[in-house]
């Protein structure tokens, strides 16, 4: 009976891994009642490594090529399963194959926005999302760190680890660099090999190698985003002089269309080519810097009408909201043109 059971044994001679589809990382040769046979041919493709683990204990390790398998190949089985040097019987051993292609076009990103502290603009939340590539580069490492026992492991099951290791880098960069805003999001290339710095020792300790990291985009959340906008059209406008005098320049010509408006006053069209000259004259001092002309004098001139004044009101009041302009320049600058109106 025993013999018959001896005969009935299934024996590999050769052993292989043919990779199927994408995003495996690591995947245990399936053995189960199957004993290899001694002296079969082991053969390990590029991109691949493989790993002989004897009751839990890692023991050969097989870069790229072809093996066979005996006492000379397996010195480390060799010596945890204390064969002798005649030893040539079939064996039992779990095989683990890894692949170590590089992993392209990973992608990261902030679920949540991450908040700093930024000296423009005080507390702020950023988000950002990136891609990355990686590959496997130690199999012993990986199978110690990562994927043990399992009969598969895969590049999707990595990924959530590896996302919140990158989160946490970049936390630390921001709070570390002090860096503001404006800053991060025009250097996001510098940003991007920062990171991959502080990244290479995590990836090394499993057994893998970052291969790039890109940042892709950095922004504010859209509420700040807003605030930011604002605060930029006000550097490109200038000072508030400037500001009212382009409102005046941009209202008079639609004014001048309707009836009853500026062109309505005085006598008519002789009126508004006046209004035109003043228009004219307040633009070339907005030109020139104003030198000679008190910010908002320009808008006292050419709101003639109280449609026109109201209009400015609002539009000044606006500013008061968005924190541009303060409450107190604004009742200065209500009374100055409601004084004007009378």
């Amino acid at each position: 009976m025993a013999l018959m059971d001896f005969i009935r044994k299934q024996f590999i001679d050769v052993i292989q891994w043919t990779e199927q589809g994408e995003g495996l990382l690591a995947m245990r040769y399936p053995m189960q009642d199957f004993e290899i046979q001694y002296g079969a041919q082991l053969t390990v493709r590029e991109s691949q490594m493989a790993v002989f683990v004897n009751e839990g204990q890692i023991a050969d390790v097989f870069s790229p090529g072809q093996y066979k398998l005996t006492t000379r190949t397996l010195p480390v089985l060799t010596y945890l399963k204390n064969w002798d040097k005649l030893f040539e019987s079939p064996f039992k051993s779990d095989l683990y194959f890894f692949s170590t292609r590089l992993q392209l076009d990973r992608k990261w990103g902030t679920p949540n926005p991450i908040t700093i502290r930024d000296k423009d603009f005080g507390m702020v939340r950023l988000r950002a999302f990136g891609i990355y590539s990686y590959k496997l580069t130690d199999a012993r490492k990986f199978h110690s760190e990562i994927s043990g026992t399992r009969e598969q492991y895969t590049v999707d099951d990595l990924d959530g680890q590896l996302r919140n290791t990158v989160i946490g880098s970049m936390t630390d960069l921001f709070g570390e660099a002090g860096v503001p805003f404006i800053d991060i999001a025009a250097n996001q290339e510098e940003l991007g090999r920062r990171l991959s710095e502080k990244l290479l020792p995590v990836f090394e300790r499993y057994g893998l190698a970052l291969d790039s990291f890109v940042v892709q985009n950095v922004t504010l959340p859209e509420e700040l985003q807003k605030i930011l906008d604002q605060r930029i059209g006000m550097n490109m406008i200038g000072d508030l002089g400037r500001f009212t005098q382009y409102q005046v320049a941009t209202a008079i010509p639609l004014a001048a269309q309707n009836e009853g408006g500026i062109a309505g006053i005085g006598a008519g069209l002789g009126a508004g080519l006046g209004i035109g000259q003043t228009m004219t004259t307040a633009m070339a001092q907005a030109m020139q810097g104003g030198a000679a002309t008190a910010p908002g004098a320009a808008l006292v001139a050419a709101a003639v009408s109280a449609d026109e004044v109201v209009a400015t009101l609002e539009k000044l009041h606006g500013l008061v909201g968005k924190g541009i302009l303060s409450q107190a320049e604004f009742d200065a600058k209500k009374a100055e043109l409601l004084g004007k109106l009378a």
